[in-house]
């Protein structure tokens, strides 16, 4: 089922999410309709507070970026085909350079910035059975999941531009709270309650 995508401007996108028991109700199927809305939203990630759950847990998909003719065949590779879910997850460590990439984000859509972000992280995390793993990743790889992981910890792309930055795009951001927005997929409008 394809949920509505909760907009900038909803307090739920500021929480920081809590931890998910393994006896969470219906996981199997929240994630299952998770995948469905980034997918009708041609996204590469997406958080459970984008979708109004404060909890826990994103997924991630960086199979579009695989398509990206500027990336080397190596790295075309890596991204084409991985899809995660993240449970739990406590990034460990950031390292390397800081690296800017044009981000934007399902929430807060038609507006894109170039965010800095360490090149490498390390991950613990639960997958859907609750396995655990403790992983390293790095380059886009480690910069979706780094938008996706800000997400459960209350923080959006736009924490990470200058005052300058985040001035020039206010009145934009102001407008997608109140719904004066064109998307071409399900929306949740904080100051609208649930119209498209």
């Amino acid at each position: 089922m394809i949920l509505p995508i909760v907009a900038y401007g909803d307090p739920v996108l500021r929480k920081k999410a809590t931890e998910i028991p393994q006896d969470y109700p219906n996981l199997d199927e929240l994630i299952e309709n998770m995948w469905e809305t980034m997918e009708d939203a041609s996204g590469v990630g997406l958080a459970a507070p984008q979708i109004g759950l404060p909890i826990r847990l994103f997924l991630v998909d960086t199979t579009p970026f695989s398509q990206d003719d500027e990336l080397s065949e190596k790295e075309q590779k890596e991204l084409d085909g991985f899809k995660k879910v993240f449970i739990n997850a406590i990034i460990l460590e950031e390292e390397g350079d800081e690296w800017a990439f044009n981000e934007g984000c399902l929430s807060i859509p038609n507006v894109r910035e170039d965010v800095f972000r360490n090149e490498k992280i390390t991950i613990k995390y639960y997958d859907a059975d609750f396995n655990e793993y403790t992983e390293t990743y790095d380059g886009l790889q480690a910069r979706v999941i780094q938008h996706e992981y800000d997400h459960i910890e209350g923080i959006l792309f736009t924490d990470h531009l200058t005052s300058l930055k985040k001035r020039l795009i206010k009145s934009r951001l102001n407008n997608i709270s109140k719904g004066k927005v064109k998307v071409d997929y399900r929306m949740k409008f904080p100051e609208l309650k649930g119209r498209r």
